[in-house]
């Protein structure tokens, strides 16, 4: 069950796109208005690409893209050691510095375009669960040894002054990130897409994906899209194109509240307006609200929960870090479905001639799926063939269902871990 979320509700008035009425013919079709698609039509748009359009089986951001937790920054679900391991030094500090780029592609649309989207550019903090340093410290310098990137270390009194709970015991700042209002940046894409000559397309779903000679044909309710090239960018919301593509992810739900305004009393949890996430296998993640409110995710899970459900999941978790905050109401809760590989990395490229891909971006997106729309965009457009860094991590089935069932158990495991290393770093107190 999926609930209206805060970014839904804090929307202004904002008419949706027509639905496709008819055939026409376009250059490329890109299927999923959520950050991938949106991205690689505006990344068409903005290369000299004309006759571009999109279509989107709800409304705009209604998947993750428009549902999470709004953090801005770099790198993938896959650890920065992993990636040294798997791609060698070269490869992997080029993937990731894609990734901080489009950080900075984020950042300089929305100065650029003047787009409201609530942007707090007050950076990010990785807050210590546990005692022992050594992890954090053991990152800092893998970061700055082969990624030339700088994380500022956060003593414990320092931390503890921002962060005001004592379930932390020292971080790191990650000064080029920042937070944002996700969903009303997807429609500011949208609408700089469709200036930029993009047909944009809402309740308009792919009900099916043929090839036809030359063109593909995209069969929707009541339309019909040909073109050379199309682009399936569906997330976790399986749009049943391409069996191959859908067996090659698993829709993995998260868990999102927001409280209500909490005016002075939000300085008793937060002295920053940085946004937080903790260093837990199974973290929790949070950030003020312009409006003083504190948003607060975490946990995934292969279950869609009711709001009433994930509100008390995320209650408890809220006060085990905030006990300060007993009583505080919560307006609204919600899930929304992330699509994860095996290989916990964004799967990118051509599936068949003239057919383009770019899902599974995780828990790990908002800059990842702009880093995916440009090298999509970049290749269709002039035959770049960056994209191929992403073929090492391709297009792998998901072996579902045993993959959901392994999936939550290796979350359910990860969680014990915490706990145990928790208990007995307590118990040594």
């Amino acid at each position: 069950m999926t609930a209206p979320s805060y970014y839904r509700a804090t929307l202004p008035p904002t008419p949706e796109r027509p639905a496709l009425q008819g055939r026409r013919e376009a250059s490329v079709c890109v299927i999923g208005g959520g950050f991938a698609g949106l991205n690689t039509a505006l990344g068409l748009a903005e290369r000299g690409v004309e006759g571009v359009a999109l279509v989107e089986a709800q409304t705009l951001g209604h998947g993750a893209s428009g549902r999470n937790g709004g953090f801005v920054f770099g790198g993938f679900s896959r650890g920065e050691d992993a990636l040294l391991r798997e791609l060698g030094r070269e490869r992997a500090r080029a993937l990731y510095a894609g990734s901080t780029g489009a950080v900075e592609l984020i950042r300089s649309r929305i100065h650029r375009h003047g787009l409201d989207c609530d942007a707090v550019e007050a950076g990010v903090i990785w807050a210590n669960w546990f005692r022992d340093p050594e992890p954090l410290r053991a990152r800092q310098r893998l970061l700055a040894e082969h990624y030339g990137v700088d994380w500022r270390w956060l003593a414990q009194d320092e931390l503890r002054g921002l962060v005001r709970s004592d379930r932390y015991h020292d971080g790191l700042f990650e000064p080029q990130a920042f937070h944002f209002h996700p969903l009303k940046y997807a429609l500011a894409l949208a609408t700089l897409a469709e200036r930029a000559g993009v047909a944009v397309h809402e309740r308009t779903p792919a009900t099916a994906l043929c090839r036809d000679g030359a063109l593909w044909r995209v069969s929707t309710p009541q339309g019909e899209i040909a073109a050379p090239r199309v682009v399936l960018a569906c997330g976790g919301y399986l749009a049943g194109l391409r069996a191959r593509v859908d067996a090659g992810v698993m829709p993995i739900a998260t868990y999102v509240m927001v409280t209500e305004p909490l005016g002075e009393r939000l300085d008793e949890a937060l002295r920053t307006r940085a946004a937080v996430y903790d260093s837990r296998f199974a973290f929790d993640y949070y950030r003020p609200l312009p409006d003083t409110r504190l948003l607060w995710g975490g946990r995934i899970s292969v279950l869609d929960r009711s709001p009433a459900a994930v509100e008390r999941l995320l209650r408890r978790d809220l006060l085990k870090v905030f006990p300060q905050l007993e009583g505080v109401r919560i307006e609204q809760a919600w899930s929304g479905l992330m699509s994860y590989a095996r290989h916990q990395m964004p799967q990118i490229g051509l599936v068949e001639d003239g057919l383009w891909l770019a899902q599974a971006f995780g828990g790990h997106g908002v800059a990842p799926t702009t880093f995916a729309g440009e090298l999509l965009a970049a290749a269709i457009a002039h035959g770049d063939p960056r994209w191929r860094e992403f073929e090492h991590y391709g297009l792998v089935s998901a072996l579902k269902p045993a993959g959901l069932l392994g999936a939550q158990l290796s979350y359910s495991w990860a969680q014990f871990k915490d706990l145990w290393k928790d208990w007995n770093e307590r118990k040594r107190e």
